[in-house]
């Protein structure tokens, strides 16, 4: 049995006002990234001061977080995605190198090289 191999990748995390949650997954669904998680009713400051979860409101005031792991090709085409939401409304996004170990789970496969 062979040991594991880790495979570089791109995660992207996405901060955004729950009520555009949806834009976001129909923009990683578009862009055809494998899967994403959402983090729902986080609580942050930043440019527009303190933010706190409100469990008892609707989703939609809270800020959600959605982040995802793709391969480098698809950061562009979110980014792209992502700018006319960022130019109305406050969010933002952020992403980082991470590695994986079952990079077919996230777009390549088995053995690809970039």
């Amino acid at each position: 049995m062979g040991g594991l191999s880790l495979h570089p990748m791109k995660e992207v995390r996405v901060i955004v006002a729950g009520e555009h949650r949806a834009f976001v997954a129909e923009l990683l669904d578009r862009v055809q990234a494998t899967g994403y998680t959402i983090i729902g009713n986080i609580s942050g400051k930043g440019h527009h001061g303190v933010r706190e979860a409100h469990f008892m409101f609707s989703e939609q005031e809270s800020l959600e977080m959605i982040l995802t792991v793709v391969p480098e090709e698809k950061v562009e085409p979110i980014l792209a995605g992502l700018r006319p939401l960022f130019e109305r409304h406050s969010g933002f996004m952020y992403v980082a190198d991470v590695a994986v170990s079952r990079q077919e789970y996230f777009g390549k496969k088995k053995g690809a090289h970039p």
